[in-house]
């Protein structure tokens, strides 16, 4: 009996020891990697009555009223821009783009705000960064003042998850800001 025992242990450990010829080793940990082409612009104009540059990767939708949808499919985002002419309303405006921008705040972790203020083409705003899972990430709008007032915010057909769409927000928030600082009124 005492042979059998000691063969059989005598067994395992050979069949242990020559199963394990390499170590386990826990592999690092990996990040998807989403690398987007180098942005190009090109001026937009049509009817309305201002123009700006866009990415020209992305493609833009006329909507009614001079407001325009510019898509990224590869993303999945649409900026979405709107415009309304200034009657004696600048006031009411300028409260609903801003209360558009808080109304996230309770996804947010922090909003950044960004004024933008170019004289020469009387072009006066404020760019939002909204960090965190909040439906959109970057809002602004812009303004003469007297007779022109728009408002863009970017959304992402996901689910707001801020570390996955990451890139993807980073790259459009630097278009958004293109397009803010190159609009010019007519």
């Amino acid at each position: 009996m005492l042979k059998k025992i000691i063969s059989t242990l005598a067994i395992l450990l050979i069949f242990t020891i020559l199963s394990c010829k390499n170590d386990v080793l826990p592999k690092p940990s990996g990040y998807l990697r989403l690398d987007y082409p180098e942005a190009r612009y090109v001026n937009f104009e049509n009817n309305c009555p201002f123009t700006f540059e866009m990415n020209e990767g992305a493609v833009i939708k006329g909507e009614k009223n001079c407001g325009f949808a510019i898509t990224y499919p590869k993303m999945k985002a649409t900026i979405y821009l709107t415009y309304k002419p200034v009657n004696n309303n600048i006031e009411k405006l300028l409260k609903d783009a801003q209360k558009l921008t808080y109304e996230h705040v309770i996804k947010a972790d922090d909003i950044l705000e960004q004024p933008y203020l170019n004289p020469a083409k009387k072009v006066y705003g404020m760019f939002y960064q909204v960090d965190g899972n909040a439906a959109t990430n970057s809002q602004f709008y812009v303004t003469d003042s007297t007779k022109h007032f728009i408002t863009g915010s970017v959304y992402f057909y996901a689910k707001p998850n801020f570390d996955s769409i990451m890139p993807a927000a980073s790259y459009i928030k630097n278009d958004m800001r293109q397009l803010m600082e190159t609009l010019k009124w007519k």
